[in-house]
């Protein structure tokens, strides 16, 4: 394997663990029961806890 993949493989695992921590943060909070109500209020449900997924990421 090249240092290219490697590299290549290192920031795809990065971007995963993110995304994966996000959903986990979904499944602890219920939040997912919730979304069924409005479309509206699950988009800013999820805007919110991406914004503080990230806030926990870049910490």
């Amino acid at each position: 394997m090249t240092c290219g993949q490697k590299l290549s493989k290192k920031a795809l695992a990065v971007v995963r663990a993110v995304v994966e921590h996000g959903f986990a943060h979904l499944k602890n909070w219920r939040v997912l029961g919730k979304v069924r109500t409005d479309p509206k209020w699950a988009t800013a449900l999820v805007r919110v806890l991406l914004v503080l997924t990230n806030c926990e990421v870049s910490r």
